[in-house]
């Protein structure tokens, strides 16, 4: 393994879930990795201040900043809270140093049917928070989620979708997430990762376990473990343009119980190996 070879290998925060931030800075800067991909609420009770110098004084770098978004309920007040949050979001990753913030935009409001309204009510939202993110030097990054998450957690399922709603803001103020997870089994993927180009504002990957856990949230798995050919799809990705960081984000309870040290080396080994 060389530095070279993990040079743009990111840590997502959540693949040590049940470890604090420092410890998780910590393992980043024992087995060399560069990057980390920050998650708001560990950052949070840290203190953002405290985290950005953490970080930075670790000399290492955030790829990104999750989450934001939810932004399709359909109640006035509860818009204008999401709008606050939001707002808060993007200072946040300003403060971190983080050149997006990944949005999740939302299921289906409680009682709701209405999916178009839902997307709909994402394009309006966005309009108001895009100028403000350019404003701090963010970009908000669309992330398409698997299907099975419509109703409760993104209205967005493809990555077409996503580009049919950042399209219209500058490429600077609205991009896009290539998850594996949630978009390997898309017919149109390399098609719409073409499209995406200059777009594409993170790249994130772990594996599809089968049969998934009762909570599929978290079905994610080492790379290596499921079914997702990673090779065709990063290098999809790297003929797009993108040269950002890769990160490894796994929500998976073996992988949150192992002992950090062992999570992160078969990490570094399976990227080298199969990413």
């Amino acid at each position: 393994m060389t530095a070279n070879g993990i040079a743009q290998l990111s840590l997502n925060q959540k693949t040590l879930n049940r470890y604090s931030l420092p410890a998780a800075v910590a393992e980043c800067v024992r087995a060399g990795i560069p990057a980390m991909g920050l998650w708001r609420e560990p950052v949070q009770q840290h203190g953002v201040t405290e985290a950005a110098e953490l970080v930075r004084s670790n000399g290492l770098r955030v790829s990104s900043l999750c989450r934001g978004g939810f932004l399709t309920t359909d109640s006035p007040e509860e818009r204008a809270a999401a709008l606050r949050d939001n707002r808060l979001a993007i200072d946040e990753a300003a403060q971190l140093g983080a050149p997006c913030l990944v949005l999740v935009v939302g299921g289906l409001p409680n009682g709701s049917k209405d999916l178009a309204g839902a997307r709909r009510r994402v394009v309006d939202t966005l309009a108001e928070l895009a100028p403000y993110a350019e404003r701090r030097g963010v970009r908000l990054a669309l992330e398409a989620l698997h299907p099975m998450y419509c109703a409760d957690r993104a209205v967005l399922s493809t990555l077409e979708q996503a580009l049919d709603i950042a399209d219209p803001f500058p490429e600077n103020q609205v991009g896009v997430v290539v998850d594996t997870f949630h978009v390997w089994w898309d017919p149109k993927l390399f098609e719409q990762i073409e499209r995406a180009g200059s777009r594409i504002a993170s790249f994130q990957v772990c594996d599809w376990l089968t049969p998934l856990p009762a909570d599929v949230l978290l079905g994610r798995g080492m790379m290596g473990d499921g079914h997702i050919d990673f090779p065709p799809i990063r290098e999809a990705v790297r003929r797009a343009g993108y040269t950002g960081d890769t990160e490894v984000e796994i929500f998976n309870d073996e992988v949150w119980a192992t002992p950090a040290d062992k999570v992160v080396d078969t990490m570094i080994e399976r990227y080298l190996h199969l990413v």
